[in-house]
């Protein structure tokens, strides 16, 4: 295999609808409510606004619809 060239042989699907644990799911719900207290006692910084973004696509990942939480 050429230098320049990734690995290929050592990927692996990470895109999987859901996770081998459940508490990835339990954790992903418990850092959405966690922010949501945090940006009601702080308001909408830059931070939490990115934390957002990273939990809001850990739901998507994970078949959750946000306002059911």
């Amino acid at each position: 295999m050429p230098a320049n060239k990734r690995p290929r042989r050592l990927n692996y699907a990470v895109n999987k609808k859901w996770p081998k644990t459940w508490t990835k799911v339990s954790k992903a719900i418990a850092h959405y409510k966690k922010l949501q207290t945090r940006e009601a006692f702080e308001w909408k910084t830059a931070w939490i606004k990115n934390a957002f973004e990273v939990v809001s696509i850990k739901l998507k990942k994970y078949w959750i619809n946000p306002n059911n939480i």
